[in-house]
């Protein structure tokens, strides 16, 4: 995953690129850049690994050296960015978030219509912002190379385009991660998560529609490519991806998932003694859960935040393992002789869940009764990369079915996710046999909808049903 932000002001915009930035730290953890154009000195960035240290402690120097009135920034899981390139359409600087599926076809595509060579990182594999750069070079102008590259991308592709006159902002093509506009006096800025704004003086301006691109100067915003009608915008945002301050198309994080757990306790019918919530993402999950159901809300364990503040886990599944399990510190007084119901955003592989359930239990509680806020997860995610899983057999969910069925076809799958079959009911059953918990219910997918409160077809749900 990824956040990016960016600053067109009248006056030194460092400062505002550094903090909007840094709001987006809970969406990647391995590298983090800020690249800043200023009429006298040009451009300049800089680029840090921020796996073993936060963003802000990273670029503090940096805050002090750069100079600019216009400036990008980015969190990133994946590649180093912003990049600087110089080509027929001029200077700039891009960063991007996303996910490119068709890498090698664009690779000779691009080798085929001019491009000579990339720049190979490490494992072999090439720089998806320095692919959209070499789109975007292949058209006559910096407009026509964005839509072009928008077109082109098989996955997801949101934007920020710095140049000497402005910065272009472009939501990807089906407006599956979200881009927002905040404005004050003599300054504008674009930026993922809608609050990294607020405290830096910016009000709400407006959200970019699907494929729209708009030119950003300290004076405002032009729109120099329409947006579309059709969106499939993430619906993970709400429950997992988004900080609970964020609002995606006028609905709040924290709402939604308010809104969540009390449709979970409508159609519950065990009796704990707590309700809790894996932080932090579930916890406000739980409260929507406790308030809805009158069973008290508690921390049966705390994260440790002075050394785990944030959410997002390395990529090595050990690591996860291990991390997973130190950063929880369980409460032994509200767990001991306790039924507990504990809401997680989601089950994934299973093992971090599966582990959380066993120190609980290992610390006396009597039954540990599971809700994942969202429902099952049946398919990997062709767009944003929130999971680190290389193959959907990573599932728990796929492993059971391929148990269960030998041969998984998509017509069984189907099956699967249709919370009113049998299978999907004996799904459950073995996930939580697995798992050892007490007793397993997911969210419905058309609950988890109305959660939201979108219309169906503007949400993408791929991971859970695989339509687009």
């Amino acid at each position: 995953m990824g956040g990016i932000f960016g600053v067109a002001s009248k006056s030194s915009c460092v400062s505002d690129v550094f903090f909007g930035t840094d709001y987006h730290s809970h969406l990647g953890t391995r590298r983090g850049g800020m690249a800043v154009y200023s009429p006298e000195k040009g451009f300049n960035r800089a680029i840090h690994n921020i796996q073993n240290a936060p963003f802000r402690t990273k670029f503090e120097r940096d805050v002090e050296e750069l100079e600019g009135t216009m400036g990008i920034g980015c969190i990133s899981d994946t590649e180093p960015q912003p990049l600087l390139v110089q080509s027929h359409l001029g200077s700039f600087a891009i960063t991007t978030v996303g996910k490119i599926n068709n890498m090698d076809e664009l690779v000779k595509h691009s080798f085929a219509n001019g491009c000579t060579h990339f720049l190979e990182m490490s494992g072999g594999s090439i720089n998806a912002t320095e692919m959209v750069a070499s789109l975007i070079n292949q058209k006559a102008s910096l407009v026509e190379g964005i839509r072009y590259a928008q077109e082109m991308i098989d996955g997801s592709m949101s934007l920020l385009v710095l140049t000497p006159k402005g910065i272009y902002a472009a939501r990807d093509r089906m407006g599956r991660t979200p881009i927002v506009l905040g404005k004050k006096k003599d300054a504008m800025c674009a930026s993922f998560e809608s609050f990294a704004y607020f405290n830096l003086g910016y009000h709400d301006f407006r959200e970019l529609g699907p494929a729209e691109i708009v030119f950003l100067t300290p004076e405002g915003a032009e729109t120099v490519s329409p947006a579309r009608e059709e969106m499939k915008i993430c619906s993970f945002l709400w429950v997992y991806y988004g900080y609970p301050t964020s609002t995606y198309e006028g609905i709040n994080v924290e709402q939604m998932r308010y809104n969540c757990g009390d449709m979970l306790a409508r159609r519950d019918n065990v009796k704990p003694d707590i309700v809790a919530g894996v932080p932090d993402s579930g916890t406000a999950h739980a409260i929507g859960y406790a308030n809805r159901s009158g069973i008290p809300f508690a921390r049966p364990f705390i994260k440790y935040t002075p050394t785990w503040p944030r959410s997002f886990m390395p990529a090595q599944q050990s690591q996860r393992e291990q991390i997973a399990h130190m950063k929880l510190i369980p409460v032994q007084e509200l767990i001991k002789d306790k039924s507990l119901l504990l809401i997680d955003d989601s089950i994934v592989r299973g093992t971090q869940l599966g582990q959380t359930t066993e120190f609980l239990y290992e610390s006396g509680a009597k039954e540990v009764h599971i809700r994942p806020a969202c429902p099952p997860l049946l398919y990997g995610c062709k767009y944003l990369n929130f999971s680190r899983s290389k193959s959907e057999m990573d599932l728990i969910t796929r492993r059971v079915i391929q148990k269960r069925e030998g041969q998984v076809t998509e017509a069984v799958l189907e099956d699967y996710a249709n919370p009113d079959s049998h299978n999907y009911n004996e799904m459950l059953d073995e996930i939580g046999r697995q798992l050892k918990f007490t007793t397993l219910r997911y969210h419905r997918l058309d609950d988890m909808i109305a959660s939201i409160g979108l219309s169906p077809c503007k949400l993408c749900t791929y991971c859970f049903n695989g339509k687009e």
